[in-house]
């Protein structure tokens, strides 16, 4: 919290996080011409914001893109504004938070994402897996869906997140696996109907130790979809606090169930 707090407390850092709001996965040169300053200084300020965990660094080809990460801005959320959800001007807060929006296509393996999301659960790795491969513990983290059937351990595997049972919101299938590493999976979802068109994403698990870390890398998110940033949010909000904790929070948007 100090980390992230610091961060924010300088308007040239709040200046950049707007740009990636605006337009996310830019790179150093694009931030630059934005921001009106040196590229030693603009690189002095992201090294700030990604040691808050605030923007994520990702590397593709000879090009390095920043994504900003809303994990963090959520668990501040969750700890200070969530308390007060009954009031209307804590609602009124929660509704200025813009959803973030990439247009990149999806098009090769060195294509850069669309978004990324990224925390540190106090958890072991299997713990980790499990949680995002097993069908029944989805209900124990998920924001909006109840329950889940199937599983995503092998490639062709696939699972359906449900809003309740026979209610389908999203189907994912697994395209390529590494086992506790890594799994590459279709984005299908239906939460609007059955027309909506499908994307990719891509979780890493990366072992710290006392920690693991998981990175969402979500490509080709379809114009009218930019809200699944706020999913994956609050998706990985809850996650967190099931491995961390063993309690069950959903962290749904004010009015949903």
């Amino acid at each position: 919290m100090d980390a992230i707090f610091k961060a924010l407390n300088d308007p040239t850092r709040r200046a950049l996080l707007d740009s990636l709001r605006q337009k996310d996965g830019q790179s150093l040169q694009e931030l630059e011409e934005t921001a009106e300053m040196t590229r030693f200084g603009v690189m002095k300020h992201l090294k700030l914001l990604e040691e808050a965990g605030l923007v994520v660094p990702v590397k593709k080809g000879r090009f390095k893109y920043h994504y900003l990460n809303a994990v963090p801005l959520q668990e501040v959320i969750d700890r200070w504004i969530d308390p007060f959800l009954a009031k209307p001007a804590a609602r009124g807060v929660l509704n200025l938070k813009a959803q973030l929006e990439g247009t990149a296509p999806m098009t090769t393996p060195e294509t850069k994402p669309d978004f990324i999301s990224q925390t540190f659960i106090r958890c072991t790795r299997d713990a980790l897996w499990s949680a995002l491969t097993e069908a029944d513990q989805v209900g124990n983290y998920h924001f909006l869906a109840e329950t889940a059937h199937g599983d995503m351990t092998a490639k062709g595997e696939a699972m359906v997140f449900e809003v309740q049972p026979g209610v389908p919101m999203v189907r994912t299938e697994v395209i390529a696996i590494d086992p506790k590493s890594r799994i590459e999976a279709t984005f299908e979802p239906s939460w609007a109907g059955p027309d909506m068109a499908p994307s990719r994403c891509i979780y890493l698990v990366d072992d710290e130790g006392a920690f693991c870390k998981l990175t969402i890398e979500h490509y080709g998110i379809p114009e009218g979809q930019e809200g699944i940033a706020d999913g994956w949010a609050r998706f990985a909000s809850g996650l967190k606090t099931w491995l961390e904790s063993g309690e069950t929070v959903r962290f749904a948007h004010a009015g949903e169930n």
